[in-house]
Formats: C-alpha cells, structure tokens, sequence
C-alpha cells in the first residue's frame, strides 16, 4: 500500500509549479489504473505495509477515491483557465487523495480516526477559497461543527477502548459485550453524522449548495463513504449491543430516508435536490449495515459505490448548467433539451441510474439491500416501498422539470458541451453500468 502512497506524496511537489495542471491529472488517472490492475479479492487484509493495507471493503473505496479524486481536476477547468490559485488548487485535491487513501487503508482504529478527520481540512478549504456565495463560511462552518462534535466523544470511546483492549489493531479486535449503552451510541454517533442520517443531515445540503463543483464531488462521491466504511469497521466491537440497540436505528433511518424524499419534492435548486437525494440513499446504506448479515454489508458497498459515481456525475451536471446560465434554480433551468440536447442524454443516463434502472450498480446494491432488510423484518417492506417509490418520483421531477417545458429566454450564451464534458461524464457512467456486469466481485 505504501508504493501507491509514496507516489502521492511524489506528486504534491509538482502541484506547485506552473503548467502542470493536466500532467498530474493523468498521473493521478494512470495510478488509479495500476491500483486497479493489482487487485486481490481476499476476505483478510493484503499488501500490509506498516499499519496500512487494505481488503475487498476498502479496495473498491479506495478505487473510488482516486477515480473521483482525477474527475475534479477534469471538472474544475475553470479554475485552471482564470488562475484562480490553480496551484493550490491541485495541492489540495492531492492531499485530500492522500488523506482519503490512508483512512480507507489504515488498519488501527486511532489511525482510522486522526485520517477521518483529516479528510475534513482540505475539503473546508475547497469550499472556503472556491465556493460561489459568502454563504459558504456559514456552510463550512456547519460542515465543521457538526463533524467534530459528533466525532470527539468517538476519540474519548477510543482511548478507553485502547486501554482495555490494549490495542486498537483492526483485524484483532472482539465483541466488548454488554459493556454500556453510551459506549455504543458514541462509537456509531461520528459516523452517523458524517453519513449523514436524518436530524445530523442539515449540514451536507448546505455544504453541496456553497461547494465548487470538485467540492460537492467528493463530499458526494468519497467522503458520505467514509462513514459507512466507519460503522462496517466498529460493527464487531459492538456486535453484541447492536444485536438489542440496531432496530431503533434502522426504523428511524428507513422513516428519516422516506421523509427527505418528500422533502426532495419541495427543492427549487439543483444540487439541494440532489444533496438530498444523497441523504435518503444512505439511509438504506445505514439500514444495511445496522442487519449485519452478509447481503447487508456487501450491498452497502455496492450502493456506495454506485451512489458515489452516480451522484458526482449528476452534480457535474447542474454544474455544466450553471456555468452556461449563472444559476441552478429549477424555475430558469427549464427546457433544456432545447437548447443542449446532447447534454439531455446525459441527464437521462444518469437520472435513471439514480433511480436504480437496470444495468447501474445502483440496482444491484438496493436489491442486495432490500434482500437484507426484509430478511431482518418482513414489516420493514412497507417502507422499502415507499422509499423505491419516491426516490423514482423526485428523479423524474428533477429531469422532466429541468429537460422540458419553456425555457428561459433571459440566457444569451449557450454551447452544446465541450469535449472536457462529455469525457467528464462518460468516466462517471461507464464504471458505474460496466461494474453491475461482475456483480458476483460483491455477493460472492
């Protein structure tokens, strides 16, 4: 693991020079590729180098990091073409990959947490230096404060459970039986929020609302993972009081998934419908893991995954929008397919695998999803239903709405889409219709 963490490390220097905006876009493309060609599908870790190494779990995480991570600096040309600190710009997208790569790769608990936390300085500052509004201090100041808080009592959880244990080294950890109810919630309470679930949700809409398009990219597409990755890791230490605890916490993430649909319904503004889409998707990522059986965690993944690419490319979107019309609000993106119907393809492709339409990895995971959880309770099928119902009804108002209708007659300057485009969205929809095809990499 550390050969691919050194040639990170390599690179950052050459973020500081002029000029090498797409030369380290192609090293970043060109590492993802190798990392992708060493895979091992093993249950245990592998490639252990130090406290790193990674497993079938965090491998596909880890992919995603790197494959979303190359996407921003494709999106991002703007900065790039106005010298927007372009330089800094690439220095922080690479320490962001870096402190992504080793808390999906490191193998001790306190390490897991120091690069979690991490993660979050290099995104406050992608949302503080490039946001679009002065509302953007407001955002990332929620951003901050919710993820401390919630995580700080999981530090405290740590150092006990380092003294009792006497180790935090993940694959030797055990069950800590009925030790206290707090122990359980603080050690899920961190990851819950950064998930986000629904009541900690109110910080990730306004976060997507005020990011450049490379911060609403990662933050959909890697670091709502990072939170999911964090319960799958500490469910064995708390197996014992999930088995009596979980149930409270899946009814209340399936009714909370349901009720920000409905609230979907309401939004005016692009990326705080899609914000939000993200919140009801994992609710049913949190649903899974909180069964802990096999269909649950493994479709947890795959959902993750589907949800990180689908999302980042529908945010790539509204951002391809906003550049041409200066503003996401749904009452001047109408009609679209007439000016840019080329682009309409992409909204539909994309749109669809939101909704978990055949062949995305999206269908994939909510099928092993909703296998796990009916499997959990048969009662639970009534709100699957209502869940699969709305997440298709706030898709087709968010195309038919954006796509159809009169457009906006206000708009003086419109292309239909560069090459950089087009590109941009074909790397967010291939992987995401091409993986469902070696779906048996997930069950299996």
């Amino acid at each position: 693991m550390l050969k691919y963490l050194f040639v990170l490390i390599f690179m950052t220097p050459l973020s500081l020079f002029y000029g090498f905006w797409w030369f380290i876009q192609s090293l970043m493309f060109m590492v993802s590729f190798i990392f992708m060609l060493g895979f091992y599908f093993y249950a245990d870790f592998n490639m252990i180098s130090y406290f790193l190494g990674f497993d079938c779990y965090s491998f596909f995480l880890i992919l995603l990091s790197f494959w979303i991570c190359s996407l921003m600096l494709t999106s991002s040309m703007f900065i790039y073409d106005l010298s927007n600190y372009s330089r800094f710009f690439v220095f922080v997208v690479l320490f962001l990959l870096i402190m992504l790569c080793c808390s999906f790769s490191s193998m001790s608990l306190m390490m897991f947490y120091i690069f979690f936390e991490g993660s979050l300085i290099p995104t406050l500052i992608l949302i503080l230096g490039w946001g679009y509004q002065p509302e953007r201090l407001q955002a990332g100041v929620y951003l901050i404060f919710y993820t401390l808080v919630a995580s700080l009592p999981l530090l405290v959880v740590l150092f006990k459970f380092s003294l009792v244990m006497g180790g935090l080294f993940i694959p030797l950890l055990n069950d800590f039986g009925s030790f206290y109810f707090m122990f359980y919630l603080f050690i899920i309470l961190a990851f819950l929020v950064s998930m986000p679930m629904f009541m900690f949700h109110l910080w990730l809409p306004s976060a997507h609302v005020e990011a450049p398009i490379s911060g609403s990219m990662v933050l959909a597409g890697v670091l709502l993972k990072l939170g999911g990755y964090g319960i799958f890791r500490v469910m064995k230490v708390i197996t014992y009081l999930g088995f009596g605890m979980n149930y409270f916490l899946m009814v209340f993430g399936l009714f909370g998934g349901v009720i920000v649909s409905l609230i979907c319904f309401r939004q005016v503004d692009l990326s705080s419908l899609i914000a939000y889409s993200s919140v009801s998707h994992m609710s049913l990522v949190i649903v899974g893991l909180m069964s802990m059986n096999y269909w649950g965690c493994f479709g947890s993944l795959v959902l993750m995954l589907g949800h990180g690419l689908c999302s980042s490319g529908l945010f790539c979107l509204s951002n391809i929008v906003y550049e041409r019309l200066g503003s996401r609000s749904l009452l001047v993106n109408k009609g679209l397919i007439n000016l840019m119907p080329s682009m309409s393809l992409w909204w539909f492709l994309l749109s669809s695998s939101m909704m978990a339409s055949p062949p995305s990895l999206n269908l994939l995971g909510e099928f092993s999803l909703l296998i796990s959880i009916i499997s959990w309770s048969y009662f639970m099928f009534i709100l699957l239903i209502l869940l699969s119902f709305f997440s298709a009804v706030y898709t087709l108002y968010m195309y038919s709405y954006s796509q159809h209708g009169k457009y906006y007659s206000g708009g003086y300057n419109y292309s239909l889409g560069y090459f950089r485009e087009y590109h941009l969205l074909i790397m967010h929809w291939l992987p995401l219709n091409l993986l469902f095809l070696k779906g048996e990499y997930f069950i299996f």
